[in-house]
Order: C-alpha cells, then sequence, then structure tokens
C-alpha cells in the first residue's frame, strides 16, 4: 500500500493568523479541511488557487480573507476555511518555499467584513492580541 501524497499550502481559517501545512490530497481530506464542498478560485496571475467551500457564503461560513486585485481593492471574500496550493497540473500540488513566505505574509491576518454606508469593509485584526484583552 503507498503512502498518500501530502502538499505543502498555506492555510487559511477563519480567526486564525495564516499558516503553513501540510495537508492530504484525497477529495476526502481536501473537504474536511474546507468543511464541504471544494472549489478552486484563480485569482491570481500565477497557477496558484485559493482552495475554499463552494458554499461558503450561502450557507453563512465565517468570514475569512479579502482577495484584492493588483491595486488593492477588495474583489471578493473568501468565507468558511481555505487553503491556497500549486494548480498548474491536474490535481493541487505544493508551493515553493518562497511561494509560502509570499502568501502567508499577502493573507497573515484573518479579517471582519462589516458593511458600513452600503459598502463592504474588510477589516484586519490580530487574533493574538484579541485574545490578550
Amino acid at each position: 500500500m503507498s503512502e498518500e501524497k501530502k502538499i505543502k499550502v498555506v492555510l487559511l481559517e477563519p480567526g486564525k493568523l495564516a499558516r503553513t501545512a501540510e495537508i492530504g490530497t484525497s477529495l476526502e481530506d481536501l473537504q474536511k479541511i474546507v468543511d464541504g464542498l471544494i472549489e478552486a478560485y484563480y485569482p491570481f496571475e500565477e497557477q496558484v488557487c485559493i482552495v475554499c467551500n463552494e458554499e461558503g457564503k450561502i450557507n453563512g461560513m465565517q468570514p475569512n480573507r479579502s482577495v484584492k486585485n493588483e491595486d488593492g481593492v477588495m474583489v471578493d471574500f473568501i468565507c468558511g476555511p481555505a487553503f491556497i496550493c500549486d494548480c498548474r497540473g491536474e490535481s493541487f500540488d505544493s508551493l515553493s518555499d518562497e511561494q509560502l513566505a509570499r502568501y502567508t505574509k499577502m493573507f497573515r491576518y484573518p479579517e471582519h467584513l462589516v458593511k458600513l454606508n452600503g459598502q463592504l469593509i474588510r477589516i484586519p485584526f490580530n487574533p493574538q492580541r484579541e485574545h490578550e484583552r
């Protein structure tokens, strides 16, 4: 029996700092991480995707991270747990060490989503500081 393939990803959990993780690649493993059906979202120029819960928004999952365009403007919001991985091939793969560092930094802080004057506003927060209060 062969050992299941593991990949290195950036794990994005609501209310927690982004971190690198090693995860299994079976459909069951992936669905467990996002707590439901998986959806690959391709907001980046390079062949990297955010894998999230396909029904995260409509099921009312907790807001997690915003996705911004190159100008820093929010274009989407991920609800529920997600991870970032390499999507060049037919299956998900590990990020390079450089990509792990870059995307961990880019998505480091979780965010609250607030509606203000009819617009959605993202508010990053440090869960470690929130815990200290």
